[in-house]
C-alpha cells in the first residue's frame, strides 16, 4: 500500500467513517464517492457507531507471516448497526465462545509490527459486548 493511500484511509480504519447517500440512505464502510445502489454522488460523511453483530465467524490456526503468535484467532464478518458489513478479528474471548448472532463492539488495538524499526501498526477490532 502507498504511503499517501496510508494515510488517507486513516479516518476510515480509526474511528469507522463511512458514507452515507442523500439520495437513497444507504451507509457505505469504507466510505464511497458514488452510491453504488443509486449511482448518485451525494454522500455525507457519517461516523458509525462501532456496534453490530457476527454474521458469519472463522477460527485461524495456520497464520500468515507476522500474525504467528496470535494463533488461534478469529476473523468474522461484522454486520454494524448502520447496516455495512466489514472484516475484522475478534478479541478478548476464546475462539469457542463465540456464536452466529453475538453482539459485538469496536475496541483499538495493537495490529501489527512492521520492519526492523519496529513500527507498531494500531486499528480497530471488535470484541463482544456480552
Amino acid at each position: 500500500m502507498s504511503v499517501p493511500r496510508f494515510w488517507r484511509g486513516i479516518p476510515a480504519r480509526y474511528r469507522l467513517i463511512g458514507s452515507k447517500c442523500k439520495n437513497c440512505n444507504e451507509v457505505y464502510y469504507p466510505p464511497r464517492k458514488v452510491c453504488p445502489k443509486c449511482k448518485k454522488a451525494r454522500m455525507d460523511e457519517v461516523k458509525l457507531k462501532g456496534r453490530g453483530k457476527i454474521e458469519t465467524y472463522t477460527v485461524i490456526h495456520v497464520a500468515p507471516e507476522g500474525f504467528e503468535e496470535q494463533v488461534p484467532y478469529v476473523v468474522a464478518i461484522v454486520r454494524l448497526e448502520e447496516g455495512p458489513c466489514l472484516t475484522t478479528q475478534i478479541v478478548d474471548c476464546e475462539p469457542e465462545d463465540i456464536y452466529i448472532g453475538m453482539p459485538v463492539e469496536a475496541c483499538f488495538r495493537r495490529i501489527n509490527e512492521d520492519g526492523e524499526a519496529g513500527v507498531i501498526y494500531y486499528g480497530l477490532k471488535f470484541r463482544p459486548t456480552e
